[in-house]
């Protein structure tokens, strides 16, 4: 039984469409750096999908890339971000928010959120500080849709959490890596229009969810950062062939096909918890996206090893490891079939 893998969400390539078209244009001579009309047409989806006609959107190589590019375009220099401390920007780029200049500023996650009342305090304690002009002021709060574990954010924790960023001055920023993976949950009640009206920014991402590569950023009110153009290209977030990330955003949004993408994803994750617990296994806590993590004893980890592809998440204790299995947009039945047969064995 040869491996499959379940490490992680970007693993596959495209989806077909995209490359259809990437063929069909291959040997066009195009405009640069998104001034084409593929780029206007994939512009004008994104804005019509969130409900938003005058929302500015840049399409960036990466996600490290946009998270670096947008927070220092929202933060004064003597700002810093609050995050989850399980946050990607916390934990898995390599600093590159600080390398900008930018202090990351943590709270403890619940199962990878922060809430509102969490915010409230942390705010309430900074301002009444007499001597918080010693220090990194909040400017920016940053979430993840889904964040780290899985989870998502409602409506109502947004909104809560948006009131206090307005009370307090702060800018709210939403990270959507897998934006797809949160769509595409029964259990999410947050579109796209909602981030649209409760965010300064947020970014659609589709290097995990379709796309070769690139993420699109949305900016609702272009007033905001009139120099984001210049700013992703000091930040090395600039493609040369804008066209490329253009007909990738294009497609995923042509016949709202973002908007289902994620579908198949999460239903092979819930398949993929159901089998596991109903044979005995463990989940370290459920996520209703495309993320799974189960807990299993060292031993029973390394045999799982030699056949499933998986991401360590975390110890348990001195006996048990939490694996991730990560689900994706081309995912398959006969992947699922093999892992949980995988799981199966002695």
């Amino acid at each position: 039984m040869n491996a499959v893998s379940f490490a992680s969400d970007y693993q596959e390539g495209a989806h077909p469409r995209i490359l259809e078209r990437m063929a069909s244009m291959n040997l066009l001579k195009m405009p640069g750096y998104g001034t084409d009309d593929i780029c206007v047409s994939a512009r004008e989806r994104i804005r019509k999908a969130c409900a938003c006609p005058e929302a500015d959107v840049h399409f960036l190589v990466g996600g490290t890339q946009t998270n670096a590019t947008v927070l220092d375009a929202l933060l004064a220099a003597h700002e810093g971000v609050v995050a989850a401390d399980t946050g990607h920007i916390s934990v898995h780029e390599a600093g590159a928010v600080e390398a900008c200049g930018h202090k990351v500023l943590t709270l403890p996650h619940r199962l990878g959120k922060i809430s509102a009342a969490q915010l409230g305090d942390y705010c309430n304690t900074f301002f009444s500080d007499l001597n918080r002009d010693h220090m990194v002021a909040p400017g920016v709060v940053y979430l993840s849709q889904p964040t780290e574990y899985g989870t998502l954010y409602n409506l109502k924790e947004l909104e809560d959490i948006k009131d206090v960023c307005r009370k307090h001055g702060l800018r709210l920023y939403v990270d959507g890596a897998r934006l797809a993976y949160a769509l595409g949950s029964a259990q999410n009640d947050v579109g796209l229009a909602d981030l649209a009206r409760l965010c300064d920014a947020f970014y659609i991402g589709g290097t995990k969810c379709g796309a070769l590569f690139g993420e699109a950023v949305v900016i609702p009110n272009p007033q905001l950062t009139p120099h984001f153009f210049t700013l992703t290209k000091q930040h090395g977030a600039l493609l040369a062939k804008g066209w490329l990330l253009g007909i990738q955003f294009d497609e995923l949004f042509a016949e709202d096909r973002y908007l289902s993408i994620g579908k198949p994803a999460v239903e092979a994750a819930n398949r993929i918890r159901a089998a596991l617990v109903q044979h005995g296994h463990r989940l370290a806590f459920v996520s209703p996206t495309n993320q799974v993590f189960v807990v299993l004893e060292d031993e029973v980890a390394k045999r799982l090893g030699n056949l499933v592809e998986y991401s360590f998440w975390e110890r348990s204790d001195k006996d048990h490891i939490v694996i991730r299995l990560a689900t994706s947009w081309a995912t398959t039945d006969e992947q699922v079939d093999q892992l949980l047969l995988a799981f199966s064995k002695p």
